[in-house]
């Protein structure tokens, strides 16, 4: 039977309800976060500052009392505008530059006579008549110190690649609830320190912490919410997470376009984060985290918190679930799973076997490819020209029926089934732009767009499918280094867009071959629709071996077998109500 978008939010029951909707709310802010320097770090339109007051200004054969109404004629980095001051000398002011005519009465804008150059030692005159304010502006990030401005995304970017692997980590080892609340807090602590700084350094430094933060919130909030979700709901739980990051984006868009001074903007981002901090205090720790680092008695906290909110008048035992004798608590022989669950793991642990270690290639491989062909892809549709604000929000909008798509195919095909025509078909479409004729824009830009909506559903489909592929004492750490992937695949992609001076369809290319090797070995990947998730490596290797689940071939684990009746405890309380 069908699960539409309808059934997802009717199958959550009130506590899973509150506690989804509270920890998606936030994915809003990352997506705010992560695009808000598109605006805050806009380069306008500039010229070197004058030495004086000015009495009268020439573009071309354009006279104005003021260089206000020269920028409305602006049409070129090239262009230069000519200035008298009021002690009678003529000036040239161009964007790096500026220099003294030596001999000339006449205002004119060609000039043949000597000139005198000089450094812009005054500063620079900015066009404010889009933005009041930027950063490039704040601390004249142009000409020689341009570089800086150029560095603020990327540096971004390496926080968001450190922050993924570290709190990925931190999670599987001190729990789910601990960091989400200590990076939402993060977020809105350093987005508003970001309005403050003082100078670029300090800007950069606040803003690479917000990176951290902000993506260690986000790998941890796939994880959390999939696990407290049961494997029916687990699909549409995991994909409107991109959706609420996706408006994140269109707000980012419609501040842009409503605040135009940088550090008002960027405080106006950043009161996003507010609400969550008031009630992220509440949001418990996942069951399977805490059966799984052995803390029985404060899983049947949760789950008869669950109970209550959800009025079930008779709450599950983790006793009954897990059929944990008393004297196997005592004596700590509780089997070699049990070992393993409360063992410190590390990233080696994703290698620990060959299925294993083939299976883990394989998801960084497709995590690095979907975040390069969606930046490529991305990067592509700015030259569509227009209104800027309102091409960021089609950006943002055009992602949601991406992940609506990429659902359906999921529960009705399968992960694997689905990931692996969009990641040809993505592959594909890089072949057929690079034979459309040039002169086809219209074609050429449909196509693009067409190869961003199939890159997407691969890029939203991986956080679900990694997250089901590992067990509970290394998915986060899973999805972390997944997510590091994607971030090295993010800073390489706009180096792959530069290879367009080589060959324009260089970076359609490289897109296409990479997607169609992903898609290539997604074939080897095993299927996870409908089946529970597993605790120990030993459960993970053994899935899709000769098409069997890993509880129809071993005895499950104790913790394993708690966590599949959680899911089946919170399906249950939703029938109950109805």
């Amino acid at each position: 039977k069908g699960f539409s978008s309808v059934n997802f939010f009717l199958s959550l029951c009130r506590f899973q309800a509150f506690v989804y909707f509270a920890s998606v709310f936030q994915a809003m802010s990352c997506g705010i976060h992560y695009l808000a320097s598109v605006f805050m770090a806009v380069t306008p339109d500039f010229v070197c500052g004058i030495p004086g007051n000015v009495s009268s200004v020439l573009f071309y054969n354009s006279s104005e009392s003021s260089l206000e109404d020269i920028w409305t004629l602006w049409t070129s980095t090239e262009n230069y505008i000519v200035v008298r001051l009021e002690n009678g000398e003529i000036w040239e002011l161009n964007q790096c530059s500026r220099s003294k005519r030596e001999m000339s009465l006449s205002l004119a804008y060609e000039y043949k006579g000597n000139k005198s150059i000089f450094s812009c030692s005054d500063g620079f005159l900015y066009d404010d008549t889009k933005w009041k304010s930027t950063v490039v502006t704040e601390w004249d990030l142009v000409c020689d110190r341009e570089w800086l401005a150029k560095l603020i995304q990327p540096t971004f970017m390496l926080g968001v690649l450190i922050g993924a692997v570290i709190f990925g980590d931190v999670a599987d080892r001190l729990g789910r609830q601990r960091v989400m609340w200590f990076t939402s807090a993060g977020q809105f602590i350093f987005g508003i320190a970001v309005a403050f700084t003082f100078d670029y350094y300090s800007f950069v430094i606040v803003r690479f912490l917000l990176a951290m933060v902000s993506s260690g919130y986000l790998v941890v909030a796939f994880v959390y919410v999939t696990e407290f979700v049961g494997i029916k709901a687990r699909t549409w739980a995991s994909m409107h997470v991109h959706a609420f990051f996706a408006v994140g984006v269109m707000i980012v868009a419609l501040v842009g376009f409503l605040v135009r001074t940088w550090w008002i903007y960027q405080i106006f981002l950043s009161i996003a984060t507010l609400p969550f901090i008031l009630c992220c205090w509440m949001l418990p720790e996942t069951p399977f985290w805490l059966l799984s680092e052995g803390r029985y008695e404060d899983a049947q906290k949760v789950i008869n918190i669950m109970a209550r909110w959800n009025k079930v008048s008779t709450p599950c035992k983790v006793s009954e679930l897990c059929s944990v004798q008393q004297d196997d608590l005592v004596d700590g022989g509780m089997g070699d799973n049990d070992t393993s669950s409360t063992k410190k793991h590390n990233i080696l642990d994703l290698f620990c076997n060959w299925q294993i270690a083939r299976r883990t290639i394989t998801v960084w491989l497709i995590w690095f490819t979907g975040s390069l062909g969606y930046y490529v892809f991305s990067l592509s549709s700015v030259s569509l020209g227009g209104n800027e604000y309102l091409n960021l929000f089609l950006i943002g909008a055009v992602e949601l029926p991406c992940y609506i798509i990429a659902c359906i195919g999921m529960d009705k095909l399968g992960r694997r089934n689905t990931l692996i025509p969009f990641l040809i078909l993505s592959a594909l479409i890089c072949v057929l732009i690079m034979v459309i004729p040039q002169d086809f824009n219209i074609l050429i830009i449909l196509a693009n767009m067409a190869g961003k909506f199939s890159i997407g559903v691969a890029f939203g489909l991986i956080y679900l499918y990694t997250a089901e592929l590992y067990p509970t004492i290394v998915r986060s750490l899973a999805v972390g280094s997944g997510s590091m992937m994607c971030r090295v695949g993010s800073v390489v992609a706009p180096f792959c867009v530069y290879l367009r001076s080589v060959w324009i369809f260089m970076p359609l290319l490289l897109v296409g071959i990479m997607a169609l090797l992903s898609g290539i070995l997604t074939i080897m990947l095993p299927e996870t629709l409908g089946k529970p998730l597993t605790n120990t490596l030993v459960e993970a290797t053994e899935i899709g071996r000769n098409g069997k689940s890993c509880s129809e071939k071993t005895p499950p684990a104790h913790s394993d077998v708690a966590l599949e009746k959680i899911e089946m405890f919170g399906q249950e309380t939703v029938s109950n109500e109805k």
